[in-house]
This record gives structure tokens, sequence and C-alpha cells, in this order.
């Protein structure tokens, strides 16, 4: 069954056809090989050791002409550098900073130890200043006591000066409502009953009459008290001692001034 199958299938008993066109192309984009055109095509050409020179021959002019073309560009290269190092010396020459010359190196000379100085004998003469000097001298005690002094005349001056600045008192602004009885309470008279009224730490202030309704009218008070001698019990208590014109005491508003 093998048999029959290859005897449809042509592509190995074509196989010369096949190199000879693969060479031809190649002869084409690479030119004519010397001793190429001369073997001739046959069905003894693609078995065997001539098949294999064939293609061992058009892979060598393949090389050929890629190592000409590698060359060309080689020797652009080269030209190329060499042009660069021609600019880069004539740059190098017209600076105003090149010099031909090298530098001359110095000699240095091996470092030495150097010793130091001897210290001088001290004289006798110097001796006896150093014996003389006094630690603790009475100067230094003097200038001690002179600050000690100042010192204290300082913090006696900020007490005194601490002792006659007046202290901050605190203070609140206090606006009270005072209600009559009835519409037949004298307004004017109850206003002159809680004016009357004098603490120590009180001021009255300004006042106005503010309709309640039905014809009644309530008295609003402005006062300012300081807060550790007068509060808002002893002011009620104060006022609602006219029990003849005051009905009551209401504290309308307080503020911290």
């Amino acid at each position: 069954m093998a048999t029959n199958f290859l005897v449809h299938e042509k592509i190995w008993f074509d196989n010369f056809k096949y190199d000879d066109a693969e060479r031809r192309f190649y002869e084409q984009m690479n030119g004519p090989v010397a001793g190429a055109s001369r073997q001739t095509s046959g069905p003894g050409a693609s078995s065997g050791p001539s098949g294999d020179h064939s293609e061992l021959v058009v892979r060598i002019a393949s090389l050929e002409v890629e190592n000409q073309s590698l060359r060309g560009v080689v020797q652009e290269l080269q030209q190329a550098i060499s042009k660069l190092e021609a600019r880069l010396n004539v740059l190098e020459k017209s600076s105003p900073g090149h010099r031909a010359t090298a530098p001359q190196t110095q000699h240095v000379s091996p470092m030495r130890q150097v010793e130091p100085p001897a210290k001088k004998p001290a004289t006798p003469a110097e001796d006896d200043e150093d014996d003389d000097t006094d630690l603790f001298g009475s100067d230094n005690e003097e200038e001690d006591k002179e600050a000690a002094q100042l010192r204290e005349e300082r913090l006696r001056q900020y007490a005194e000066k601490k002792a006659k600045k007046p202290a901050l008192v605190a203070k609140s602004s206090i606006l009270l409502d005072v209600k009559p009885w009835d519409d037949e309470t004298d307004m004017a008279q109850l206003e002159a009953c809680v004016r009357s009224i004098q603490l120590d730490g009180l001021v009255w202030g300004a006042s106005k009459l503010v309709p309640v309704g039905y014809g009644i009218w309530k008295l609003q008070i402005q006062c300012v008290v300081e807060d550790d001698k007068v509060g808002t019990d002893l002011l009620e208590e104060e006022i609602t001692k006219f029990e003849e014109h005051v009905q009551s005491v209401d504290i309308a508003a307080f503020n911290k001034i």
C-alpha cells in the first residue's frame, strides 16, 4: 500500500528540478558563479556528490558577496574615523590653552619628622610670680558681694512695683427685668426704688420700659457688678424688698466683662 502511495508522489523524483530552480535564483541575485554554469542538469545531478557540490558553490558565492559588502562598510567607517581624528587634531592645535610640551614633574623630597620646640625652662623669677598668684583673691569676693546686693535691690524694686500695680477685677454686665404688680404701678417710682440700691461694686446703667401685655410694662435695667462683691442673688433680694412696687425680678442677660 505504501508503494501505491509513492507512485502518485512525484516530488522525490523531480527533486533535481527544484535544485536547479534554487541555483538559478541565487545566480540571478548574486551574479554568475564560475564553474556552476557548466554543470548539467538531469536526473543524475540531484543525486550523489554533484548535487551537494552545487549547493555548496551557491552558498560560497553568497558569502563572498556578503563579505564584499561588509568590506565596503568597514572602509567607510575607517574613512569617517580618520576624518574625525584630523578634525580633532586641528581643534586641539587651534585652542589657546593647548601646549605642546608636557608639564614638568616636580621632585618631592621625602618628609622629615619635625621635632617639637624644646620647652624653655622657667626662670626663678617666673616661679615666684606663679607662687604669688591667689586663686581665691579678695577681688572676686568683693565682686560677688556687689552682684548679690544688686540682685537683691532689683528684686525689691520689682516687688514694690508689683504691689503698686492694681489687680484685675472680674466684672459682669447684667440685664434685669423688673416686673410690677399691675398696670396701675408707678413705673417711675419703681425705677427710683431700684436705683436707690447702693452696694460696693454695683453701678447702674441705662434702663427702658418694655410692654408685657394688657397695659402692663416692665422695667429693663442694666448694671455692672464686681463678681467678688455683688452676686445675682443679692441683687434680687435687694430689689424684691420693695414689695409695694416689685412683683418679681428676672435676669434677661448675663455677660462677663
